[in-house]
């Protein structure tokens, strides 16, 4: 296990794959832990320095007194390879993680060599969906809202052909910090780059799952409507694509990199 230590506490992160190789940080999913990037380091960390990280308020990451900012995340992303003395990486966040990346590559784009956004929004939702999740978790825990949830991270299909997968995912899942989940949750909640992503100039693929209920395809395209020249591509999958779609991901991601 390793650890960056921040002015507040500590992100827990893992580095794999030759120190010569250009290196690719993969940004989690609320609720997800890096391990949820296991399809991706065993395919990707021949040729890729692959660096995961648990989310602030996630994992064996400190989970802080909230509310959090996407800024927030992101600057521990910054502080994260100033730790690891990574000057430029190629940055793959989902969701949240893709938040993440649409501010660092708004505000911090020398950093960035290739940005990847999967299965992400601009602006995800409502207030009148996150404040009663948040509350939801506050009250009951984790486990009041993990069935939901997973039944929008995969479809049916992959639900009923990959029990297994699905089951370790939702113990992911019921295992976060609830704590850590609110305060995340306020974070992607109070998140609306709709006005902002135009200015972003780091070379973008953005990745949708067409049975995505909750980033759906149409917030995938007004992405890569609105960032010039990022390319657009669709998956047989619902929210989590790394893993319900993970070959085709796999090679998507590869050919846009070396592209």
């Amino acid at each position: 296990m390793s650890f960056a230590q921040l002015e507040d506490g500590r992100i827990h992160y893992d580095l794999a794959g030759p120190a010569s190789a250009p290196a690719l940080v993969f940004s989690n999913s609320l609720g997800a832990t890096l391990s949820m990037w296991d399809p991706q380091t065993s395919a990707l960390s021949k040729q890729f320095r692959v660096l995961r990280y648990d989310t602030r308020g996630h994992g064996q990451s400190s989970a802080t007194p909230g509310p959090y900012s996407i800024e927030q995340l992101a600057r521990d992303v910054l502080a994260l390879l100033d730790e690891l003395q990574l000057d430029r990486v190629h940055f793959c966040g989902l969701s949240m993680g893709g938040q993440t990346g649409m501010w660092l590559a708004l505000n911090a784009p020398a950093r960035l060599q290739k940005l990847v956004l999967c299965n992400t929004a601009a602006k995800i939702a409502t207030p009148e969906m996150w404040n009663p999740r948040i509350e939801a978790v506050r009250t009951g825990g984790m486990k009041s809202i993990s069935t939901a949830v997973i039944g929008r991270w995969f479809s049916a299909d992959f639900r009923a052909k990959s029990p297994a997968v699905v089951a370790s995912t939702k113990l992911m899942l019921e295992g976060a910090n609830p704590d850590g989940y609110a305060a995340n949750c306020a974070a992607v909640r109070d998140f609306d780059a709709r006005e902002t992503v135009a200015a972003i100039r780091v070379p973008t693929l953005v990745i949708s799952g067409t049975h995505d209920a909750a980033t759906t395809p149409a917030d995938g395209r007004y992405l890569a409507d609105h960032i010039p020249g990022a390319r657009y591509t669709e998956l047989n999958a619902a929210h989590l694509s790394n893993i319900e779609d993970r070959d085709r991901f796999n090679s998507e991601l590869v050919a846009f990199l070396n592209s």
